[in-house]
């Protein structure tokens, strides 16, 4: 049934390029959450009003965030060109990638940190000053739990879009799906295998959206 509807699909090398997407996927996702969280929180806590406001430092990191986010990301591999040479070797494979999936996603992700941190009751940070609490104490006590919700919500949003990342960077020799349905499918003009490649797309992001969303539900105490 299966060879008959995908005729030219070899199953070892679907499995092999799936492996890869989900390696760049999954390696990129905890960079991406790391850094993203850094970032939102120097741009939340630098902001006025807030506990280290400094409208400088404010204005350098805001900045360079909506740079890189505006960035298209084909364009955005080609620029760390140098960069990736340098820090991988190579311009080819899985792990060339992943410089380009994790500044071209980061920036996105601290976005959704600030706003997630923005959403936070300022009563509760009152509070938590009232009570002689310091930054540090504020930051891991207060404004990571309540707003984590949020932000597990954003880093699934994150995830997803980081899927079609892949699938572009493979078209270009990073490996995975993309590279997959550009390669064995489109080029050799096999239908099938593109559309089988298609389907794996799809399936890890509806398994990211669902766990996602369940930890999420699970997180949120409203």
């Amino acid at each position: 049934m299966f060879s008959a509807i995908f005729p030219n699909v070899d199953l070892a090398k679907a499995w092999q390029k799936t492996w890869e997407t989900l390696y760049m996927t999954g390696i990129s996702i905890i960079f991406i959450f790391l850094l993203g969280i850094i970032l939102g929180l120097l741009v939340f806590l630098t902001s006025k009003g807030n506990l280290w406001e400094n409208r400088w430092i404010y204005g350098i990191i805001s900045g360079l965030i909506n740079i890189f986010r505006s960035i298209p990301f084909v364009i955005l591999i080609v620029l760390l060109i140098p960069f990736t040479k340098f820090l991988v070797g190579t311009m080819i494979g899985a792990d060339a990638a992943l410089p380009a999936l994790i500044i071209g996603s980061a920036p996105f992700y601290a976005r959704m940190v600030e706003i997630g941190l923005r959403e936070i009751d300022k009563g509760v940070i009152e509070a938590a000053k009232a009570m002689g609490a310091n930054t540090f104490t504020i930051i891991f006590k207060v404004l990571l739990p309540e707003s984590m919700p949020a932000l597990v919500s954003g880093i699934t949003v994150t995830a997803i879009a980081l899927v079609g990342y892949t699938a572009i960077a493979g078209v270009i020799g990073a490996g995975g799906l993309g590279d997959y349905a550009y390669l064995d499918g489109f080029s050799q003009n096999q239908n099938d295998v593109t559309f089988f490649a298609t389907l794996l797309i799809l399936l890890i992001v509806f398994i990211i959206q669902f766990i996602g969303d369940f930890i999420t539900k699970k997180l949120d105490k409203r």
